[in-house]
């Protein structure tokens, strides 16, 4: 059996993937584009892929293909009536990053809110030896306690940051985009009533049809402007130029990044005009990235390789 891994180099260089040749023959690319996979997976019989579109134009010339991995939670990038119409099955990795998402979430919050990077550039310059005191106040931050954490997307990792926002008694509140109920004790409310009442909005829903481009001009103006906006989901959730105009007028206090709508992030993306971090802070999609995350996206690949073998179905999405 030949397996064809496209996109090694998307889990970082330090993962290995000595762990699929219980399989069969393993071929790793760091990289490949699409031009480049005809050639590359002619005579695959499984695929591993992250982000390369696998459907019609990708697969067509590639007849032995049965099974394709996603190292990914994310589906977007796969069509699935053309993948069902060839028998060729469809695994993701689900769960895997839910704790590092989790964290990266507060990680970005606290970094925002409580103005870190103006007050260890304060310390760094000499100016704190300087300032004749023993505490500075420069830059005001406000505690999390008591505050109104409102949730899109009340999934694994929306109710992972849940329960880590009540601990810092936080008040929660949660949405779907799609109008359905969570089954969870924290109170569901309406959109408007989401962005009006939240003094944090974090966003942790899949892209789809309810979600794509719903946080627009409309949403940011909706909101308090005190309170901080965070995307740890997908980029196109959010209208880039809307949020970079909601910075620079002031409807809100702040963003934190970890996704944005095209990666990596072009130039003339707007949002790179806001240089100040007490604003806006970005990181280049690294929340699910921790190295043990990391090492565990990859091994649950590879069992998903042994799990189509065998006829099981789980994390099977086609």
């Amino acid at each position: 059996m030949k397996i064809v891994i496209l996109e090694a180099k998307s889990l970082g260089d330090d993962i290995s993937f000595t762990s699929f040749e219980q399989f069969g023959e393993v071929k790793v690319y760091p990289n490949t584009t699409v031009e480049e996979m005809p050639e590359r997976i002619r005579d695959a019989e499984i695929l591993v892929a992250n982000k390369l579109p696998l459907n019609r134009e990708t697969l067509k010339d590639a007849p032995k293909v049965r099974m394709v991995g996603l190292s990914a939670t994310g589906i977007n990038n796969l069509d699935g009536e053309y993948l069902k119409s060839r028998g060729i099955a469809a695994y993701h990795v689900a769960g895997y990053s839910t704790e590092a998402v989790a964290q990266h979430t507060f990680a970005l919050l606290l970094y925002l809110m409580e103005r870190l990077r103006y007050y260890d550039d304060f310390v760094k310059s000499g100016q704190y030896s300087d300032c004749g005191t023993f505490s500075w106040f420069g830059e005001p931050f406000m505690e999390l306690a008591g505050k109104t954490w409102g949730i899109l997307g009340m999934g694994a990792i929306g109710r992972k940051v849940a329960q880590i926002a009540e601990a810092f008694g936080c008040r929660v509140i949660c949405c779907s985009a799609s109008g359905g109920h969570y089954d969870t004790p924290y109170r569901q409310v309406e959109w408007k009533e989401l962005l009006s009442s939240s003094d944090i909005l974090s966003v942790h829903a899949p892209l789809n049809s309810y979600t794509e481009g719903l946080m627009n001009r409309e949403a940011f103006r909706a909101m308090k402007p005190s309170a901080y906006f965070i995307n740890v989901a997908r980029g196109p959730v959010v209208d880039d130029a809307a949020l970079a105009e909601a910075l620079r007028e002031g409807w809100i206090a702040g963003a934190a990044l970890d996704v944005v709508s095209k990666e990596p992030v072009p130039r003339d993306n707007p949002l790179l005009e806001i240089q100040d971090s007490r604003k806006l802070v970005i990181t280049p999609h690294i929340g699910w990235a921790p190295v043990e995350t990391r090492r565990r996206c990859a091994e649950e690949t590879a069992a998903n390789i042994g799990r189509f073998l065998r006829g099981d179905h789980v994390n099977r999405v086609y």
